[in-house]
């Protein structure tokens, strides 16, 4: 029979007592069991935690008195947030809880955040915040795969309207506990980023010709958070090989788009040594949100709204040489064994003639720079071929083939007759 989940309670309790008694409750009461951690400084609460403010302290290679002395609030939680995150940790590698729940205003959001980030992909996760979807967390703060709840009326006290977010917290956490597949490795993965189906259609050819060679594929999709969830499994080595085909996070973060997967993007492989396939799909744009008066800077240019969350616009010449650059110093300092595939009839769906996107004069920069600015150490493979033809994907599987062939990505069917490829 399997084991009632254990979770990992996390607030202060010298100040919100009431409020994490009752998530205790309610957890207990859905068959769950909960270790309760408190990272208050403030004082006593109303019950004794399974693990006190002092050991968080100790945790984080300080005394409580030494927090309290610190000075100011932010410093001590910062401290605070160290020493709950070594114990979490120490946790889960012992196999002593199966999710994590946290409850804050901004201080307890802002240390939680740093505990859920040290905790793996596909751990349940739960943050009840006051501040839960604001513009005050960055998007590079919250793991891709957390759950948050506001937090309705619970600054101070129980009330109904509290209650209702703190049952829905237990129920989300205890619910992602029972349900959750963790990822295995039974067979090694392929990551790949691409764009919704519209703009970008590789993935359909490639996706079955990569499972018939024993892999297996995960897309993500290049929204922001999908591409930091991306580069944290490359650098982590989850990745035997990566498709890195969409990019247009990278043109992005440098416009100042808050569409961005962070300041590293297209880092994470070629840091962890993982041989990537690399194409420069959708950097003839911009994103932003739709919803917001639309950037300065772009009069002119053409736009295409793709819903009402997400509008893209085409970029200048002259940027595109700035991110085909970009582009090229990122993949010198790759480890690994690198490719950059070059699509020279179009980048994304939209890049075609009568498309509203369709710039022939940023394409060719793009292409000339690329040329231009490539490092020895990466080779660069043009294509007369649209990024969406047949043609790109077999020549990416002609390559994917070639490090098979090579030992530089373990074959799964090694013992096994080589698949024919059926992707054109």
């Amino acid at each position: 029979m399997k084991a009632s989940p254990c979770i990992l309670l996390i607030g202060t309790v010298d100040t919100k007592s009431d409020e994490m008694a009752y998530l205790r409750d309610s957890i207990t009461q859905a068959g769950g069991r909960t270790l309760v951690l408190d990272v208050g400084v403030l004082g006593r609460g109303g019950f004794v935690p399974d693990i006190s403010n002092h050991q968080v302290a100790e945790a984080a290679g300080v005394t409580l008195d030494q927090v309290i002395a610190s000075g100011d609030e932010n410093t001590s939680m910062v401290l605070m947030a160290r020493g709950a995150t070594v114990i979490a940790q120490r946790l889960l590698a012992e196999g002593r809880i199966s999710g994590v729940l946290a409850l804050g205003g901004t201080m307890g959001t802002d240390l939680a955040l740093d505990v859920m980030n040290a905790l793996p992909l596909g751990f349940p996760k739960v943050l009840l915040s006051t501040i839960a979807y604001s513009h005050l967390l960055p998007a590079e703060r919250i793991p891709p795969d957390l759950i948050m709840v506001l937090w309705a009326g619970g600054l101070y006290g129980l009330n109904s309207l509290c209650k209702s977010a703190l049952s829905q917290a237990a129920g989300a956490v205890m619910g992602a506990c029972h349900s959750v597949v963790v990822p295995d490795r039974q067979r090694p993965m392929v990551g790949m980023t691409s764009l919704g189906s519209s703009a970008l259609v590789y993935m359909k050819r490639l996706k079955p010709e990569l499972e018939r060679r024993g892999f297996e594929l995960a897309v993500f999709h290049t929204t922001g958070m999908g591409g930091r969830a991306f580069e944290a499994l490359a650098a982590s080595g989850r990745f035997v090989a990566v498709m890195d085909f969409s990019l247009q996070e990278l043109v992005n973060h440098m416009a100042g788009s808050c569409v961005t997967a962070g300041a590293d993007r297209l880092r994470g492989a070629g840091r962890a040594g993982v041989p990537q396939i690399v194409a420069p799909g959708a950097t003839d744009m911009i994103d932003y949100a739709a919803w917001a008066p639309r950037p300065e800077g772009y009069a002119g240019r053409a736009e295409h709204a793709h819903n009402r969350l997400l509008s893209s616009i085409s970029i200048s010449p002259e940027m595109r040489r700035r991110v085909a650059r970009e582009i090229t110093t990122r993949l010198a300092e790759a480890r690994g064994p690198t490719v950059l595939l070059l699509p020279t009839q179009g980048i994304e769906g939209w890049d075609r003639p009568g498309e509203p996107l369709h710039d022939p004069e940023g394409l060719a920069a793009l292409v000339d720079e690329l040329q231009a600015s490539v490092a020895p150490g990466t080779r660069l493979q043009a294509l007369p071929a649209h990024i969406n033809d047949a043609a790109f994907a077999e020549a990416a599987l002609q390559v994917f083939d070639t490090w098979l062939a090579q030992g530089l990505i373990p074959n799964p069917l090694a013992d096994q007759p080589a698949p024919i490829s059926a992707a054109a």
